[in-house]
């Protein structure tokens, strides 16, 4: 890996080598090394990877995956992506007022994401004024007051959106959605809204809980694990170290991907000899390379081949007893998949129906089976349909409930799941509003607030003015980016609490504000005494995490008091809440959280404990909290996603070298890619038969809804074996491709994986500079199509 000083540009020149056919081993733990030298010191670097994922230590800022049992944790408990970007927030970089100073913000907005983040950490809170190009700073008093002259002054409490990212604490999120409920809006849109929204909602639905069943006790006791529409190798990559304790116990793994992803193919554990000096250990005993979108009929095919395997040896196959005891709607359920046409699940999948048996004949050998999940399955229109089926084959052998069973939704950012407990949803049920309303003596609203997708839309049309994100990168999370774009420059006021410079801050309403933050690795010291912060896991683990760094700069605020602060001069008259006191001692606000929020009784004395708390799973206790009181089986319409000649199916996807919008590097070392993120990935006989060629530069052009057209200008055609009729290129390069309206059925979540789009040969183009913005000023066409509304 190559760095260059903070002041350049890394120039673009695309190599390719061939895939890696395994992950992590010893390279993984140099280049994690070496990018943390590069950002900060080795006794920094030692704090916070010996720290990292510890009891009492940091907890990792990236994904969301549960730590081993204390006791069993290693001393180098962190992957190579997480020490990554725990040391890119350790980072000795700074942004001064001079960064400012020299940088106008229409400068700054043609600069690569890669450059923005590795100018360091912000320093002191910073204005840009009506009819200004440039921020300058602010005192926090005025910054805050200005966010909240402005709230105070809309129309509605509806005309400001409070958006968070899944990397906020428990705390802070509580504190937000209290600020945002006290105010008089549910408008409370997140990042989930954009990657697990139709995971919530189907298993809300089917099972009564919106979270995954699973624990890492379960993983390593299964007989049989599903990797679907996931690459742990780069996105989960300590999920490789408990599918590697599944398969020394006996467990086979089937993994089901567009793309044969290296950490689905073998592991080397680079805390193991046999990962340092060995070959590892394989993933997937099975790997089904599926048509994009095609996973809806893989499990369709999979049921209908148990029920038929059922009546070939009545009760030999389905767990009659548990489908009585605790299902409703089964004989329907059968009745439908029994119609659901071979030629139909063979052409939507793209496999042959021998394979398809054979992964039944796993099952049918496994009395223990978990299903893994992630973005690969929920960012299609079909997203719940396709999770309600994966239930569906659960429940059809009792595969819930029982240890080393259960529905394991994988999610990717670290605290995600834990702020949706705390109340960041625009959709939080009355029982949640009643216990608020009894706390802390005002009435809630009830009527539901804006998502993600609506709240995109509602700027652009003028109906919402204020935009107040809390962490993360909006602009380039969202889709539709010129269009989001453009929503954000028509609200008056846009504010992000922020660690790092990145693309939102170059987006600006009339008036823009960055408010620095501590980081999670920073020591965070308030009038009563050191705090700490808490954070729930995939697996629902509630936990400590504690600063261990001095703060980048003495004029940082935490994300708690930042926003303590605004409620203060916001509602502070109006509702009777102690915001200096949750300010200056976060155990009070985990008091209010413990009376209100499920599972949290006597959060302060059973958190500090080591493991934490484990949150109750009405699941695994045998009870379904759904419209009848039982786990539900679903009816779901056959659907698969569908290009035109001439046209493939393209899915968006993270590099290895990237954290969710932020790219670490211009490479994909697993992948083969190095130099440039612009490429896209086509197989060698779609490339034929599209009468293009291997490093061909062309446009991407995104075809939806009757011919409306986006275009990614300038993207190197890679050979790669990818599924038929299917391609893939980087997020968040092409979510400028992805419409605004093209959403999951009944969650409202953006379709990132199935855009249908063409290959046109780019035309020769006059650029300034060596670095392409991603989004803005990486597309045209697109700007008609927004205007016009884009669904």
């Amino acid at each position: 890996m190559t760095h260059r000083p903070a002041g350049e540009e890394p120039e673009e020149e695309l190599s390719v080598t061939a895939p890696k056919k395994w992950a992590a081993g010893v390279p993984a733990v140099a280049h994690a090394l070496e990018y943390s030298l590069e950002e900060t010191s080795a006794r920094r670097t030692g704090l916070t990877l010996l720290n990292m994922n510890q009891v009492d230590g940091i907890d990792c800022p990236g994904c969301a995956w549960a730590d081993p049992a204390p006791g069993r944790r290693h001393l180098n408990e962190y992957c190579e992506n997480g020490a990554k970007h725990i040391n890119d927030e350790a980072t000795t970089r700074r942004i001064t007022t001079d960064f400012f100073r020299e940088h106008s913000i229409p400068e700054l907005a043609e600069r690569s994401d890669l450059w923005l983040n590795q100018q360091g950490r912000l320093t002191e809170p910073m204005v840009k004024r009506p009819g200004s190009q440039h921020y300058e700073p602010i005192e926090w008093d005025d910054a805050l007051d200005l966010i909240a002259d402005e709230l105070k002054s809309a129309a509605s409490p509806d005309e400001a959106v409070f958006y968070t990212s899944g990397r906020v604490s428990n705390e802070a999120a509580f504190v937000l959605q209290l600020l945002a409920r006290a105010h008089g809006t549910n408008n409370l849109p997140d990042c989930s809204n954009m990657c697990h929204e139709s995971s919530g909602f189907a298993l809300h639905e089917t099972l009564g809980t919106g979270k995954g069943t699973v624990s890492l006790e379960d993983l390593h006791q299964a007989d049989l694990i599903f990797l679907v529409g996931q690459n742990p190798g780069s996105n989960h990559p300590r999920q490789l170290s408990a599918l590697e304790e599944a398969k020394r116990n006996g467990a086979r793994v089937v993994a089901v991907n567009p793309l044969p992803e290296a950490g689905l193919l073998r592991f080397r554990n680079p805390q193991k000899a046999r990962g340092v000096i060995g070959r590892g250990v394989p993933i997937a005993d099975r790997f089904l390379q599926i048509r994009s979108g095609g996973d809806l009929a893989l499990f369709q095919g999979l049921n209908r081949l148990l029920l038929e395997a059922e009546d070939a040896r009545p009760g030999g196959v389905l767990d009659h007893d548990f489908i009585r005891s605790h299902t409703h709607g089964f004989e329907e359920f059968s009745r439908h998949a029994r119609s659901v046409e071979w030629e139909d699940i063979l052409r939507a999948t793209g496999l042959t129906r021998a394979e398809i048996e054979l992964v039944r004949n796993d099952v049918l050998h496994s009395e223990r089976v978990v299903v893994c999940w992630a973005m690969g399955i929920t960012q299609h229109k079909h997203g719940v349909p396709t999770i309600r089926e994966i239930v569906n084959f659960l429940l059809l052998r009792g595969n819930l409930g029982r240890v080393g069973t259960g529905a394991c939704p994988v999610r990717g950012h670290s605290n995600v799941q834990g702020d949706r407990t705390m109340g960041i949803w625009e959709q939080m049920p009355d029982s949640f509003l009643d216990a608020l309303r009894e706390e802390f003596g005002f009435e809630p609203p009830r009527e539901h607030g804006l998502d993600s997708v609506d709240s995109i839309r509602a700027m652009h049309e003028g109906r919402v003015r204020v935009f107040l994100g809390v962490a993360g990168n909006f602009v380039m999370a969202a889709p539709d980016t010129e269009f989001t774009v453009a929503a954000m420059r028509r609200c008056r006021l846009t504010a992000h609490v922020s660690t790092k410079l990145n693309r939102s801050h170059t987006v600006c309403g009339e008036t823009a504000l960055i408010l620095p933050t501590l980081g999670r690795t920073e020591v965070d010291v308030q009038s009563g005494g050191e705090q700490f912060v808490t954070v729930e896991n995939s697996m629902s683990e509630v936990h400590t995490s504690h600063g261990r760094l001095e703060p980048a700069s003495s004029r940082l605020l935490s994300e708690v008091a930042i926003l303590c602060r605004l409620a203060r001069r916001t509602v502070g008259g109006r509702v009777d809440i102690p915001w200096e006191r949750f300010e200056a001692d976060y155990g009070s606000i985990r008091d209010r959280i413990a009376r209100i929020v499920p599972g949290f009784r006597d959060f302060n004395r059973r958190v500090v404990r080591p493991g934490g708390i484990l949150l109750p799973n009405p699941v695994n206790e045998g009870v379904f909290v759904t419209s009848v009181g039982k786990a539900l089986f679903t009816r779901n319409a056959w659907e698969m996603p569908q290009a035109p000649p001439g046209h493939l199916l393209l899915q968006t996807l993270r590099s290895h070298d990237q954290w969710n919008t932020v790219p670490y590097a211009n490479n994909d070392r697993y992948r083969g890619i190095h130099g440039s993120r612009r490429v896209v990935l086509v197989s060698a006989h779609d490339i034929a038969e599209l009468g293009l060629t291997e490093n061909q530069l062309v446009d991407l052009v995104g075809v939806w809804d009757g011919g409306e057209e986006r275009r990614a200008e300038d993207f190197r055609v890679v050979p790669y074996p990818t599924s038929r009729g299917c391609a893939a290129a980087y997020y968040p390069e092409t979510q400028v491709l992805v419409p605004l309206g093209s959403v999951a059925d009944i969650s409202n979540q953006p379709t990132s994986k199935s855009l249908v789009v063409r290959l046109e040969p780019a035309p020769a183009r006059t650029r300034a500079g060596t670095a392409r913005a991603a989004g803005t000023g990486s597309a045209s066409g697109a700007a008609s199509a927004s205007e016009a509304g884009a669904g």
